[in-house]
């Protein structure tokens, strides 16, 4: 059986969205700055500190300050680390109004029509993931079972250990698997070295990073994405 699995935080759903909601409450005078980019760049430094923030090496919170002064660094501006605080939980509060993309509803309504098997696997402390899966309503299409959390399973992408705790729990043939996600380090990368195949959701624009690791496909919004699923993986 074809396994299809994917990430949750910008793949799932828009997660710029909460962010510029918590930078216009928080820094309503900085007016100058690339929202987007000042984005791509925080999500870059937290990947860079994730490992060692589940290892317990530095403290969640360490982690969200890094990485939002860390973004601002890039554009030469220091916010000091109560900013930073401030708006990390006003990004929070906007999270729990995130909402599916469309297409990706539409696409997870075909994939369980066509008896597809799905999962799930994301970074991130347990409950705050959870509580992303049940505003989007995910376990409509995907039991609890097939939702794996890096906290919960104590290991996190792109450690190849995690996809193998997937592929052991779900008993899946990885050469019949395909994961999506839009982090080219965490998901492209872990998905390849474990022989899965990956498409990368680039809706971001990155830049391809020269490595030896190469997606499957890459698309580069919710639309191709469903395009392309339907036609390899379902009309085939």
């Amino acid at each position: 059986m074809e396994t299809i699995l994917f990430d949750v935080d910008d793949t799932l759903y828009d997660q710029l969205q909460p962010f510029q909601q918590a930078f216009h409450s928080v820094f309503p005078n900085l007016t100058d700055i690339p929202i987007e980019k000042l984005y791509v760049s925080s999500r870059r430094h937290g990947e860079q500190l994730f490992n060692k923030s589940e290892r317990g090496e530095i403290s969640l919170l360490d982690l969200h300050i890094h990485r939002i002064t860390a973004a601002f660094r890039d554009f030469n501006i220091e916010i000091e680390d109560e900013k930073a605080v401030q708006f990390q939980k006003v990004y929070e509060k906007a999270q729990k109004q995130i909402t599916i993309f469309p297409e990706i509803a539409r696409l997870f309504d075909l994939l369980k029509e066509n008896k597809k098997q799905m999962g799930i696997l994301t970074n991130g402390p347990y409950q705050h993931q959870l509580m992303k899966v049940h505003r989007l309503g995910l376990t409509k299409w995907i039991p609890m079972e097939n939702i794996f959390v890096s906290e919960a399973i104590g290991s996190a992408k792109p450690d190849p250990q995690s996809f193998q705790i997937v592929e052991q729990k779900m008993q899946i043939d990885k050469e019949k698997t395909v994961y999506i996600g839009d982090s080219f380090e965490n998901d492209m990368i872990g998905a390849k070295r474990v022989g899965w195949s990956a498409i990368w959701l680039n809706h971001r624009m990155r830049k391809l990073r020269e490595t030896s690791v190469t997606p499957d496909k890459i698309v580069h919004s919710p639309e191709e994405l469903l395009k392309y699923v339907v036609t390899n993986y379902l009309c085939s």
